[in-house]
Formats: structure tokens, C-alpha cells, sequence
């Protein structure tokens, strides 16, 4: 019977995100941020596809949009035409957990996941091709390739890794009701004249390197805990204002918005905390807030062992 492969794709934050001017050669915007690859996950199986399906397939439920629009297919193709791996048709399996178009890199947790499976399955590429491979999937999916911190810059596709954070930090999600285009928080962002200057960005790049370099859960300047999309978001959702108010409320130390949101973000993390008490505290303000809709989650940073590959034995596998 065919091996069954599975890996856990997690969601991202970003612990400060800074926006620059608009690269002439593509007309996207330089950035600056730091992502740190989280608890919360979908999980996602890849085995070969059943007798009588003659091309790769992509189960994910509940996801809106055809099959050939996923980002996890789209990652599974440029692989096979990259490597030439000629394996027979397979099936790839999401179970979303990461809410979608979230500002929490769902979809390119699971491009990313999708790759790492495909490199193990085949036996082909390493990690320097599924990075480039990523670059041509989106901004987000290469600090995703090997979960953990990463300091991004260019577009996402230039990376400089950072020390795992030592323990301590909780993280409190808030997600929205509905969720937001990227492509319009940028527009607004835009509109509302947000953009630094090159020089302004390298400097939060070098203070983002400083501040995190030797394992800080986050780093103590707070100007350094900022989202430059945050204001653009809020101009298009002013309830996600209400959002930040809310984990404030639950007792967040600190609180933003992930990527080009709308999910909230709390940060519970201090001195002399034990080591889990952070996490302990984000779970207690996630249940506090039972009743809301969409839930409140609770969740901490993870490393690259979170999301390496491993073998099951199929006959033990249901499927998501």
C-alpha cells in the first residue's frame, strides 16, 4: 500500500510590519517584518490519488473556488514541472484550522506545507529550491518553507533568520467576521500616503535584527511592535478599532494586527514570567471570551520541528 505523508502547515504573525515605497521593477512594496510561525495549523496529508483520477488533486473543504486556484495545487505543480518528478497522480489533503484571508498566511502556510511534503515524497530539490519556489507562490510563502522567526525584507522573499524566542509568550487571535483583500488594505495604504522611505525601513530592519538577535519573545522598543497597514485596515473595517480594544480589555500587553488582517493579535508576555505563563494567560483570555463569534484563539510560537514531514501508516488514516 502507498505511503501516506502528513505535515502540519501553522499560521504566521507579524511582530511588526513596515511598509516602503514601490519597487519599479514589479510594482510591489518593500517591507520589513518579522514572522513568527505559531501553534495554530491546518494539517495537510499527501498520498496517491485513487484509481481512475488521471491528474493531482487538491481536497479542501469548505474553501471557496476551484481546485486549480489553491495555492497548495498551485505549489504541487511548479514542483513537479521543477524537478520533473513524474510520480503518479497524487491527492492532497487540507483540514483548515487557520481561518482564511485572515491576515495569518493561511494559504501560504499551506503552499509552503505542500512543498515540504512533495521534497520529502520525492526524494528531490532541497530547501534552496522550494525557497525560490515559494518566492514565485507569494510574499509569504518563504519564511514559511522552515517554520520559525524570520526577518523578512524585499517583497518577503529575502530572509535573515532569528533565534527561536525563549519561552514566555502567549498569543491572543482575535479573527473578523469577515475577511480582508490584501490587495485593498494595500490600495488604502497607498491612499493614505502610508509608504517609508528606503532609508526609514533599513532602520527598522537593523533595530528589528538588534532588538531580536539573541532570543527576546519580542523586542522591548515598542515603536518596533507596530503595523504600518493596521491604519489602512481600520479605514476599511472600523470595527477592527473595537477588535484591538477588546484584547486590550482581555489583558493583552500588547496588541496589533497581523499582516493586512483582520485578525487581532494579542501579545501576553513579560519579566519574570514562568515560562508558561503567557500561554496560560492567552488561554484564559480566549476562554473569557466564549461567546464570540468568530472564537477567540489561543496559541505560541513554534519552530521548524513543528512542521517537518512525517510517514503514516495508511491503514490508520481516516482523512480529514
Amino acid at each position: 500500500m502507498s505511503p501516506v505523508y502528513r505535515a502540519l502547515a501553522p499560521a504566521k504573525i507579524n511582530l511588526g510590519l513596515f511598509l516602503g515605497p514601490i519597487r519599479s521593477s514589479d510594482g510591489r512594496h518593500e517591507l520589513v517584518s518579522v514572522m513568527q510561525s505559531i501553534s495554530l495549523a491546518d494539517e495537510l496529508t499527501l498520498e496517491a490519488a485513487p484509481v481512475g483520477v488521471g491528474v493531482d488533486e487538491v481536497l479542501c473543504p469548505g474553501l471557496p473556488g476551484p481546485q486549480e486556484q489553491n495555492l497548495a495545487a498551485q505549489a504541487l505543480r511548479v514542483f513537479r514541472e521543477a524537478t520533473g518528478w513524474d510520480a503518479p497522480p497524487l491527492r492532497l489533503s487540507v483540514h483548515k484550522r487557520i481561518p482564511v484571508a485572515a491576515g495569518l498566511g493561511g494559504g501560504s502556510a499551506d503552499a509552503a506545507a505542500a512543498l515540504r511534503l512533495a521534497r520529502f515524497a520525492s526524494g528531490l530539490g532541497d530547501e534552496t529550491l522550494l525557497l525560490e519556489l515559494g518566492a514565485q507562490l507569494g510574499a509569504d510563502v518563504p519564511a514559511q518553507i522552515s517554520p520559525g522567526r524570520w526577518l523578512a525584507s524585499g517583497v518577503g522573499e529575502r530572509l535573515r533568520v532569528l533565534p527561536d524566542p525563549r519561552p514566555g509568550l502567549g498569543l491572543l487571535l482575535l479573527p473578523g467576521r469577515e475577511g480582508l483583500s490584501t490587495a485593498a488594505v494595500y490600495a488604502e495604504a497607498d491612499r493614505l500616503g502610508l509608504a517609508r522611505s528606503t532609508m526609514a525601513l533599513k532602520e527598522r530592519h537593523e533595530a528589528l535584527a538588534s532588538a531580536l538577535e539573541h532570543g527576546a519573545s519580542l523586542p522591548p522598543a515598542s515603536e518596533l511592535l507596530h503595523n504600518d497597514l493596521q491604519r489602512a485596515a481600520v479605514s476599511l473595517r472600523p470595527e477592527i478599532a473595537e477588535t484591538l480594544r477588546e484584547a486590550r480589555q482581555a489583558g493583552a500587553d500588547i496588541e496589533l494586527l497581523s499582516g493586512s488582517g483582520p485578525t487581532v493579535i494579542g501579545l501576553f508576555a513579560g519579566a519574570g514570567r514562568s515560562p508558561d505563563r503567557g500561554l496560560a494567560l492567552a488561554e484564559l483570555a480566549a476562554a473569557g471570551l466564549g461567546e464570540r463569534v468568530p472564537a477567540a484563539l489561543s496559541a505560541t510560537p513554534v519552530a521548524a520541528r513543528f512542521g517537518e514531514v512525517s510517514t503514516l501508516d495508511p491503514l490508520a488514516t481516516s482523512g480529514p
